[in-house]
């Protein structure tokens, strides 16, 4: 009677260490899907698709049959998998509980989120992008074309050290080349941008100041005619047959004549 309890109970054992690695699993895994999809409805909420349409990141995704939020919640589940496959070799005695334990604070979360912030960094790189174009569409400058792409690139920059710096790589020689870019940008910057800026700082003195405003007949650097417009750059001022646009720097710099009659 102890042989068939003995044999009864290996043989509940074998199946018990059988079954609860897989009802694990498959928990894990239906877990998974779950979130995975919830997060999906997070982010429609948050009104993520809206928020990234039309940039580069974007088409990209769209091109290899998902898109960024499929991208998100795909990563998501994918990790949750990952940890129910983990912890069910542990369970199953194929992974060492504690190894598996520390690979999981030690690697895959590590992982994940460096991917995570490279993503972010993409797509707040590509959006960054799309916006300072629309909002510089209008303005005829060479040098302007150039801010879009510096500011997109210098993001990813920053959120690639970000993302490696989670991964425990040294970052100090990266760190110094972000330093000497950022002086580069402020410098050539400075240079390429010196008119503009000076023009931007008229603008600002002569619209606090408010030394003529739209309407008055003016003569400024040799060309007279009626305001109609002073903006943060520019003044513009229209005779019968012309119109001046004269960078504000120049106004000060040459003087104002207000004609009163």
């Amino acid at each position: 009677m102890a042989e068939i309890n003995y044999i009864i109970n290996s043989f509940l054992k074998d199946i018990s260490n059988s079954i609860l690695p897989l009802v694990v699993f498959i928990t894990g895994v239906l877990v998974a899907i779950i979130v995975g999809r919830l997060s999906r409805r997070l982010l429609i909420a948050a009104e993520v698709p809206e928020g990234v349409e039309g940039t580069r990141f974007e088409r990209t995704v769209n091109r290899l049959g998902t898109s960024t939020i499929g991208l998100l919640s795909g990563l998501i589940t994918l990790f949750l998998i990952a940890l129910a496959v983990g912890l069910t070799l542990s369970i199953g005695g194929v992974l060492d509980t504690r190894y598996y334990l520390e690979l999981l604070r030690g690697y895959l979360l590590q992982v994940f989120v460096a991917a995570l912030i490279v993503i972010i960094g993409l797509i707040v790189g590509d959006k960054a992008e799309v916006e300072i174009k629309q909002s510089l569409q209008d303005v005829k400058l060479t040098e302007m074309s150039l801010l879009p792409s510096a500011v997109k690139y210098s993001i990813l920059f920053i959120a690639s050290l970000i993302a490696l710096a989670q991964l425990r790589i040294e970052t100090a020689a990266l760190l110094v080349v972000l330093g000497g870019y950022l002086l580069g940008v402020i410098v050539l910057g400075g240079l390429a941008f010196k008119d503009l800026l000076a023009a931007g700082a008229a603008g600002v003195f002569l619209i606090f100041s408010d030394p003529y405003s739209i309407g008055d007949t003016v003569d400024i650097d040799g060309h007279r005619g009626i305001v109609q417009e002073v903006g943060l750059f520019a003044t513009h001022i229209e005779s019968d047959e012309e119109e001046f646009i004269l960078p504000n720097h120049l106004v000060l710099r040459s003087g104002i004549v207000r004609i009163r009659s």
